[in-house]
Parts: structure tokens; C-alpha cells; sequence
């Protein structure tokens, strides 16, 4: 029975709390497993509790089973050796309290109402002494990570998906809500586009266009009421302003300005919403836009896509020893963000030198880290020669895709004039036939289908 002292403690999660939390923890196997998902060893602020709880983990991890009492007692008999003496006295001492004096009923639904709460303030101690440190360095990103962090420790923690009594949930099509490309072979083989919370790349070389290829994905979006915020990194907003509107009316890019009436009132039929932030290049890092988006959700603004061009241009949280180390969490941070906003995100990543005249793009070409796209949902490349750009051709590789299947080639054409890209609604080829048709042949069944498509588009 806890004393009205000890239960005053509780609140302030002192040793009394810590002591009958780490008793909970070896009676109860069920709330054993849900704490330890956020509880660190270290929380513990008394040595001999750390010690004794930390036993309990490592007996769970080695043999898949829960502790008893009496395989407890076992462990702090035989199992002791690397603990000094005092600290051993210490452990077997708590031991034989925790036996013989047992935590009410009130006070044990107490401590495991606040244990989420005593881990969340010993991880915010935790990053408020690191911050002292990154303070110093100016790491403002990090420090604003280390302290978001510890504030949302434990937010993830629900039971997970049942198998059983979840089944009609799978297939409702809410669960992903893709958003589409504006490509019918694009969106058939990825299931409708990107869905919630997943990852979608581009991979070109320079002046490929990958930038013309997000502002596409955009503006497909924007058609159909969806929010869209976009982030660049490499342009100026009011560029990649302009190339929306190009976009979404048709008219030329270098000369909207003779059209400008004409695509005010276009614009204003659009049922979707856009957001253009520009950063300077490798000044913003991901918590930079995560600060962004939660400053416009605080004004009624949710994004339903997130376009970031691109992400080999964000500033890493935490410098590394080595560049593909910083961009592969880069990247997976990208990924937690399209999972904490419930919504697709589209990036791009520049290709080396492989890649400049290539036939075909393939994730070989990819620069500085080809791991960042694992976490990838889906990936397709642009490839264009020099040929393709003098004739608006091109190729879209389907190098990754969760959804459906990949490794698939379609022509492409593409007019940067108005920042138009269509994709035939053609059968896919592999890249291996796609290199044994280069060369004239290639070029003449390329120009051949371009012409089949203009026809197709005048007499729709």
C-alpha cells in the first residue's frame, strides 16, 4: 500500500513512481510490451532500477517469453556478474521489496496512466541537455527535431491493424486515395497515381526536365481540387508561378504576359489550391518544411500533395561523414513527412554523368546515393538525347513501383514551350528493346507515333 508521501511523488515521477513502474513492468506482460516501445533504460533515474528493468528486457528479447518471479529471482542470483556489489545489493534488495509489497490497484492504474507521460518528460531532459550543445554549433534545425521528438514520443503507439476485424478496410479505396498523374498508362500500373503517405520520385539528368515534370504532377492535382504546396529550391516562386500557369492554359512560356487576361480567368476556374514557397538552395532542411506546412495548417491549410524540387537540394538535420549518408536520411525523412500528413509527396534527384545522353535512365544512373530510393514508393526517370530534345521525344522509365508492376518504357513527348508532357497510351516496352530500336529506326518510329498522337489529339 503506497503512503500518501509516496503518492504525492508520483506526480512528480520520483522514486516511488519509478519503483512501482519498474514492479508493473515484471507483473504485468501486456503493458511490459506497450511501454517498452518508448521507455529507454536511462529513464530510469536510479541505477539499480535501470538495472533490474533492463534485465527484465534482455530475458524478453532472448528467449521470446515473459519473466516469472521465480526466473527473475534466478537471473538476479545467477546472472549478475558484471554488477559491482553495491548496485547487486541494491537490485536484490528492490527485488524482495517488490515481492512482499505489492502496488494497489488504484496506485497501479495510476502509474500506467502516467508512464507515457514520465517517458515523455525524461526524453524532453534528454533533448534540452543536447540542445545546450547544438545550441552552441547554431544547429536550429536539430534542435527544433530533438524537442519535437521527445513532445511526440509515443503518438505512434496504437495497436496496429486487425487482421480480422479490419478486412473491408483493406479494400476500401480511402485507405491509398492516389492522386492521379494525368498519364492513363501511368496511373493504370500504379493503382490511380501516389496515394497517402507515400514517396514518388523523378530521376533525370539536368535540364531533363525534372522540374517540368513536378509542375505537371501539380497542376494534375490542382484540376481536381486538390491542395498543393510546392517547395523549390532552385527556382524563384514567381517562375515556377508562371510555369503553372503555363501549365494549366497552354499558352506559351515566353510570351504569357500577351495572354495574361486570358489566363486570370483560367486560373480562377481552378477548384484546387496553390502554395509556391521558395527556399535558397540547401538552406531549408525537412524539419524546415515540416515547420512550414504546421505554420499553414495553423491557417486552415492541408496539403493533399507535396511537391519538393528537389530533394537533393535540402540541407541535411545532421551533418555526416559521408554526402549519401545525409541525402539516404534526407529521404527517409521525406518519407516520415508523407506519413505525418497523410498525403503523396513528389521529389526528383539528379542523375550522374551516366545518365546525360542515356536511351534509357535507370536507377544506376542515380547520383551520390542509390539507397535513398528504397524508401521510395515510386520511381520513373526522364531520359532525352539530344536527339529526343530536338524533336520534343522522350522516355519515361517505370524503374520502381509498390503498386503494380515496373521496369516499363513509354515514348514521351514533351514541349517545354508550354510545359506539356503526354504520355502514349501504349503498351510499355523494356528498356532492352527500346536500346536495340535506338538510332534511326528509333527515331522514325518515334516521329511516326508523334504524329499518330497529334492526329488522335486534333480529332478529339
Amino acid at each position: 500500500m503506497l503512503t500518501e508521501k509516496e503518492k504525492i511523488n508520483f506526480s512528480k515521477f520520483g522514486k516511488a513512481f519509478q519503483e512501482s513502474l519498474c514492479q508493473i513492468i515484471l507483473d504485468n506482460r501486456v503493458f511490459c510490451d506497450q511501454i517498452g516501445e518508448v521507455l529507454e533504460m536511462e529513464y530510469f533515474e536510479l541505477k539499480y532500477l535501470q538495472t533490474f528493468a533492463s534485465k527484465v528486457y534482455d530475458y524478453k528479447r532472448k528467449y521470446k517469453t515473459h519473466p516469472s518471479h521465480s526466473i527473475m529471482k534466478a537471473i538476479l542470483r545467477t546472472e549478475m556478474e558484471d554488477v559491482n556489489e553495491t548496485l547487486k545489493k541494491q537490485v536484490r534488495d528492490y527485488f524482495v521489496r517488490l515481492v512482499t509489497n505489492k502496488v494497489d490497484m488504484e496506485g497501479e492504474e495510476y502509474v500506467k496512466e502516467m508512464s507515457l507521460d514520465f517517458c515523455r518528460k525524461q526524453k524532453l531532459k534528454e533533448a534540452m541537455m543536447r540542445s545546450v550543445n547544438l545550441l552552441r554549433s547554431s544547429s536550429f534545425d536539430e534542435i527544433s527535431k530533438v524537442i519535437n521528438d521527445a513532445l511526440k514520443l509515443g503518438s505512434s503507439m496504437d495497436v496496429g491493424h486487425d487482421y480480422l476485424k479490419d478486412f473491408e478496410d483493406r479494400y476500401q479505396i480511402k485507405i491509398r486515395n492516389p492522386v492521379s498523374t494525368g498519364w492513363n498508362a501511368i496511373d493504370d500500373i500504379s493503382k490511380g497515381g501516389l496515394g497517402r503517405g507515400e514517396l514518388g520520385v523523378v530521376i533525370a539528368p539536368t535540364g531533363a526536365g525534372k522540374s517540368m515534370a513536378l509542375v505537371h504532377l501539380g497542376t494534375e492535382a490542382l484540376k481536381i481540387g486538390k491542395t498543393v504546396v510546392h517547395y523549390t529550391l532552385e527556382l524563384a516562386e514567381g517562375v515556377i508561378g508562371l510555369r503553372y500557369d503555363s501549365c494549366i492554359t497552354g499558352f506559351p512560356l515566353n510570351n504569357l504576359l500577351a495572354f495574361k487576361e486570358q489566363i486570370k480567368e483560367e486560373i480562377e476556374d481552378i477548384e484546387g489550391k496553390l502554395v509556391v514557397k521558395e527556399y535558397a538552395t540547401r538552406s531549408a532542411s525537412t524539419e524546415s518544411i515540416k515547420n512550414h506546412l504546421d505554420k499553414l495548417k495553423n491557417r486552415g491549410i492541408s496539403p493533399d500533395m507535396i511537391i519538393i524540387d528537389y530533394a537533393d537540394l535540402l540541407k541535411p538535420i545532421r551533418s555526416e561523414r559521408e554526402k549519401r549518408q545525409e541525402l539516404e536520411t534526407i529521404y527517409e525523412d521525406l518519407r516520415g513527412l508523407a506519413r505525418l500528413y497523410d498525403c503523396p509527396i513528389w521529389t526528383a534527384s539528379q542523375t550522374n554523368r551516366s545518365g546525360l545522353n542515356a536511351q534509357v535512365v535507370t536507377m544506376e544512373s542515380i547520383s551520390e546515393a542509390f539507397n535513398k530510393c528504397f524508401v521510395a514508393d515510386f520511381i520513373f526517370s526522364l531520359s532525352r538525347t539530344m536527339e529526343d530534345k530536338n524533336n520534343n521525344t522522350g522516355r519515361i522509365y517505370v524503374a520502381k513501383n509498390r503498386n503494380g508492376v515496373d521496369g516499363l518504357v513509354y515514348p514521351v513527348f514533351m514541349d517545354t514551350s508550354n510545359v506539356s508532357i503526354n504520355v502514349l497510351d501504349t503498351a510499355g516496352e523494356t528498356p532492352e528493346k527500346i536500346l536495340q530500336e535506338a538510332g534511326e529506326k528509333q527515331e522514325q518510329k518515334m516521329k511516326e507515333k508523334f504524329d499518330k498522337f497529334l492526329k488522335k489529339k486534333a480529332s478529339d
